[in-house]
């Protein structure tokens, strides 16, 4: 199963990510976590390009597009083995919500594997900001406005759950597993 999480910054994918990570270990899943952008070379170089002072510009934005695109065609194999649980810090839909035009981003990114579920931590972009730091360009409330308004139009279009990412660690956790257990044959109301 790949299951990706999404989400504007300061939502809590990493963490959450690694707590679903160690709970589908401990159910005897054997899971992999993959995060985007990769380690690659292309994935260093979208690194420097998201520390640029113009990083959210459509220019630069359109340039990362591509980048991502090419990051994530490195890792195809790995998305495609179904012997593991694929947990992944973001995917293409992450480039759907953040760059633009969105034909053009589906397009350049028609080979990227479609998750079998996404998990979409949303907040409100004041709390996203105030968890993030003050120096990061895409701290920007405008910026992250049309970012989160752009995910959650996306709901419809994947296999997605919306989770209220400012409910606390623990709650958010447990609703995780609990939009994870059907699809792994675990009971999701012995959840708690």
């Amino acid at each position: 199963m790949y299951i990706v999480f999404e989400g504007i910054d300061g939502a809590g994918k990493s963490t959450q990510i690694n707590l679903l990570k160690y709970w589908l270990t401990e159910n005897g899943f054997d899971v992999e976590k993959v995060v985007e952008p990769t380690d690659s070379e292309v994935g260093k170089l979208i690194r420097e390009m998201l520390q640029r002072s113009d990083a959210t510009t459509d220019k630069v934005q359109k340039a990362l597009g591509l980048l991502f695109a090419a990051d994530r065609m490195l890792i195809m194999d790995k998305l495609n083995d179904d012997s593991k649980v694929i947990l992944s810090d973001r995917s293409f839909i992450s480039s759907l919500a953040y760059q633009k035009p969105v034909e053009w981003i589906k397009q350049i990114n028609k080979y990227a594997k479609e998750p079998d579920l996404v998990l979409l931590l949303d907040m409100d972009v004041k709390t996203s900001v105030n968890r993030c730091s003050k120096d990061d360009v895409f701290e920007n409330e405008e910026f992250l406005k049309e970012v989160r308004t752009n995910y959650l139009e996306l709901v419809g279009d994947f296999n997605h759950a919306v989770i209220d990412a400012t409910n606390g660690l623990n709650k958010v956790s447990i609703d995780i597993k609990k939009a994870v257990a059907p699809y792994m044959g675990i009971c999701p109301d012995c959840i708690r």
